[in-house]
Order: structure tokens, then C-alpha cells, then sequence
């Protein structure tokens, strides 16, 4: 069964740090860009991070210099290193395998709560 499961997700303060694992079982990663999406009710869904299968890395405006996406294809294993944490990176976020720029599969999503 092809599946995504997203894990890391809680509660963090301002300026704090948070790491997003997604683990991929079914297929091999190696064939296909990961990115993760987050998601707020009532705002449109936001693509925080991507990485081709070269590992080739492209951020939003607003997270470029504080997250970073990563994989490790051996272990089919996606991560998203966040850092200096905002209350607006409150969200639901959800990784997703893409294979020529078409989404295959989804996560279930992880939340992550920013706040003091």
C-alpha cells in the first residue's frame, strides 16, 4: 500500500525549532519530488517546501532562511527542519510525492501549534 505518514508535529514557542519527518512505505522516494503543503481553515493551502529528485530545494518567501526540506532516499524518508519559529507557521502540514509535477500521494498531516 502507497502511503505517506507525517510525524514531529506539536506545540513549540516563538523562535523555537521543530523537525517534520515523512515516511514513505510502498514506493521508493527516489523517482519522485517530496514537498510539503500546510493548511489553515479558512486560507487557501500554502506549498512550503519542495525537493526534486536531485535535491534541487525551493522555499516560500515565507520560510526561505528558516526551514529546510531534506531527504534521504536510503532510509525513504523526507524531513523539514524548521526553525526560528512563527505563530503564523501554525498550520496543519502535509507531505506529498509528486511524479512529473503530477501529486501521487498524500500524508495525513501534522499539526503544528506555534504559541507561548
Amino acid at each position: 500500500q502507497v502511503q505517506l505518514v507525517e510525524s514531529g508535529g506539536g506545540l513549540v514557542q516563538p523562535g523555537g525549532s521543530l523537525r517534520l519527518s515523512c515516511a514513505a512505505s510502498g514506493f521508493t522516494l527516489d523517482y519522485y519530488a517530496i514537498g510539503w503543503y500546510r493548511q489553515v481553515p479558512g486560507k487557501e493551502r500554502e506549498l512550503v517546501a519542495y525537493i526534486s529528485r536531485v535535491g534541487w530545494a525551493k522555499y516560500a518567501a515565507s520560510v526561505e532562511g528558516r526551514f529546510t526540506i531534506s531527504r534521504d532516499n536510503a532510509k525513504n524518508m523526507v524531513y523539514l527542519q524548521m526553525s526560528n519559529m512563527k505563530p503564523e507557521d501554525t498550520a496543519v502540514y502535509y507531505c506529498y510525492s509528486a511524479l512529473r509535477q503530477e501529486i501521487t500521494s498524500w500524508g495525513q498531516g501534522t499539526q503544528v501549534t506555534v504559541s507561548s
